[in-house]
């Protein structure tokens, strides 16, 4: 069965368990502004995935670039102030969507972030209805006072009457941290849209245009590393990793040449001082030229078709890793840390290499592997990548999984 026909499937299946059409699903979020993770492109695929189940999905959010994006998905968008963690604030909001959900009718009621998740619950309660969460990420607390408070803020998103996790990571993160029953807690991973990250689609125009924007030499061997240019995903690491391939090379062939170009794709967000850091790095490893900050962009499909290696170097674990996802549903091989959300999505010697987190010995040696492979072996890479993200990773099962959810607790609470 195909994924387009496995998810039919669910939905009809989650239709058919209510005995009617789903229910009218209010998601709340802080806000929906571009550039946003994981929260933001789950809620536009949910809402577009309720609307082809024939109910109209209703948001609430403080707002963003990303809200006429929705709308076109065919959701209603309420403006409030749901970014806001201030008590007095998020006490107004269970007013607010009180409001909101006698308006529209809402049926059920989904938080996706902690803060609107207070004023979430308690709205829901009050009008007798399901609420769910999802926990988009391990939400991390300390130790002593502050960190018991930190946990307590953070608990409110295991008070669903289900508890969505976005991977395993992410579920056994709650099982250790929290006290959630387990006929609660649901595991839907993260999906990405594979008729966007298709090789088939990326047409050489794309390619040649983007090389030649990024100013790229041709022969070159590509190593990319996409997100953004924050300190935990491992830039310097790599650095540091290939300034050590290229002697392990010369030592192995010193008339041989170092061709390999590593791309950092991802918006620095204004971190000049981290940004200066890695450029100082580069010059003094003797990598100029060799390794480039690029910055943010816009068309990844095609930026992963240069690439011959992704890399995945983040020190502390990803909840999901999106672009482990998106560089396997391309076909490419992925060398990645070893642990958390994206370490779970790499069949280990098919699709990818692991390595130890924080290691650069650890990486070097994958990438040494990754960069050394034959060419029918690439070729069975690529087609064992896209078939595996294509049966765990897409967003037609991500959303029909929550649908399905969606239905259970609508049929509970029919037969309640």
């Amino acid at each position: 069965m195909t994924d387009a026909e496995q998810s039919s499937s669910m939905m009809a299946n989650a239709q058919a368990a209510t005995g009617s059409a789903m229910p009218r699903v209010l998601q709340v979020l802080p806000a929906l502004e571009v550039g946003g993770g994981g929260v933001e492109r789950a809620t536009l695929d949910i809402a577009e995935a309720l609307a082809d189940a024939g109910t109209q999905p209703v948001v609430a959010s403080a707002g963003g670039r990303h809200v006429p994006t929705l709308e076109r998905r065919g959701a209603i968008h309420i403006t409030m102030p749901l970014a806001s963690k201030n008590p007095l604030v998020i006490r107004r909001n269970i007013a607010r969507l009180g409001r909101v959900i006698d308006e529209y009718g809402i049926e059920l009621v989904h938080a996706r972030s902690r803060a609107p998740a207070w004023s979430a619950l308690f709205a829901a309660r009050r009008a007798g209805l399901p609420f769910v969460t999802t926990f988009h990420g391990t939400y991390n607390f300390g130790t002593g006072p502050a960190g018991l408070l930190k946990k307590k803020y953070n608990a409110v998103m295991v008070r669903g009457d289900r508890v969505i996790a976005n991977s395993w990571f992410t579920a056994d993160h709650i099982r250790a941290n929290y006290d959630v029953p387990e006929e609660r807690l649901r595991i839907v991973p993260r999906g990405i849209d594979v008729d966007v990250f298709d090789p088939a689609m990326v047409s050489a125009p794309r390619i040649v245009e983007l090389a030649r924007r990024w100013g790229l030499p041709d022969g070159k061997t590509v190593v990319m590393l996409p997100g953004r240019l924050t300190r935990w995903k491992g830039h310097r690491m790599v650095i540091d990793a290939l300034a050590e391939l290229k002697a392990l090379r010369a030592a192995r062939d010193p008339e041989a040449k170092f061709d390999v170009l590593t791309l950092f794709v991802g918006s620095d967000q204004g971190r000049t001082g981290y940004r200066n850091e890695l450029e100082s790095a580069i010059a003094a490893h003797g990598l100029a030229g060799q390794v480039q900050i690029l910055g943010h962009c816009e068309d990844m499909s095609a930026a992963y078709m240069m690439a011959d290696v992704v890399v995945s170097a983040s020190t502390d674990p990803e909840a999901f890793g999106r672009i482990v996802a998106e560089a396997q549903s391309m076909g490419r091989p992925v060398v990645v840390a070893d642990h958390g959300g994206a370490a779970e999505q790499v069949l280990t010697g098919e699709t990818g290499w692991l390595f130890a987190p924080g290691n650069v010995g650890s990486l070097v040696r994958a990438l040494d592997q990754a960069l050394s492979v034959e060419p029918d072996q690439r070729a069975a890479i690529s087609v064992a990548s896209q078939a595996h993200v294509r049966r765990h990773y897409t967003h037609r099962g991500m959303c029909a999984a929550t649908l399905a959810i969606y239905a259970e607790l609508a049929q509970s609470a029919a037969v309640a």
